[in-house]
């Protein structure tokens, strides 16, 4: 294999919510780039459905339950994958949610905090906890999923934003904590991507005629456009590459 080829081969990945969407997409191409893959998420059901599916592709997948907002549940997850493998090389977090919310001045506490445990808590509490493991293994790659939200406000989707934006500056202090360590902290922002997960923002004709017209490539991104960028910043190809947001976006915040 060249030089240039990506190539995850040996190495042991973790991709959280990856049982369905842009996780499992995810989890699909590290694993044909010849990465060990783990995927969580918090239904045993989608789970369950995600390894069968990836096995079928010839990946080599095992996945366990786990609610990455809640320390306890992150801690036992990263014990399964020391037991296991020994080692943590690549780490995708890439859970995240959005609630179509009133402003932010008129939202309620507990959405605020669902919103916040969801798209930044997590990807604290799974790095920290995942960082001993890389540590062993010399180092490693951590790809958090932003969006452009962080960068953009939008309305009924304040909280999202503000949880991104915080996303985007953890991802830039990891980096620089974690570069002695060989420890790589990038993230990718995409505008809206083709997923279930955005469906109530593609499958409205108008809306999406609407946010079409703001993106100079004419079109919302795929789940292929957001895996390329994961796949570069997980490989060897981006050794020195980090504290960096690359925006899969057709243009938009050009």
């Amino acid at each position: 294999m060249g030089t240039w080829d990506i190539s995850l081969s040996g190495k042991v990945a973790l991709v959280t919510g990856g049982s369905r969407g842009l996780g499992k997409a995810i989890a699909s191409a590290m694993a044909e780039k010849g990465a060990k893959i783990i995927i969580c998420g918090r239904k045993q059901e989608n789970l369950n459905k995600a390894v069968e599916d990836l096995k079928r592709e010839g990946a080599d997948v095992m996945a366990l339950p786990a609610h990455v907002g809640k320390g306890d549940q992150v801690a036992a997850l990263m014990r399964s994958i020391d037991e296991r493998y020994g080692r943590l090389d690549i780490l995708v977090n890439n859970v995240g949610t959005n609630i179509l919310t009133p402003s932010v001045a008129e939202a309620d506490e507990s959405l605020w905090d669902k919103l916040i445990e969801t798209n930044l808590k997590s990807a604290f509490l799974v790095t920290s906890h995942a960082y001993p493991l890389m540590k062993k293994a010399g180092g490693g790659k951590i790809i958090n999923i932003s969006s452009i939200a962080a960068r953009k406000a939008a309305r009924g989707m304040g909280i999202y934003c503000v949880a991104k934006a915080a996303l985007e500056m953890l991802t830039r202090v990891l980096a620089v904590e974690l570069a002695s360590d060989q420890i790589c902290v990038n993230a990718v922002a995409p505008s809206v991507v083709r997923t279930r997960f955005s469906q109530p923002f593609w499958s409205n004709e108008a809306l999406l005629k609407e946010i079409t017209s703001t993106i100079p490539m004419g079109r919302i991104a795929e789940t292929t456009d957001v895996v390329g960028a994961v796949l570069y910043l997980a490989s060897a190809l981006s050794d020195f590459v980090t504290g960096e947001i690359v925006t899969v976006d057709g243009g938009s915040m050009a």
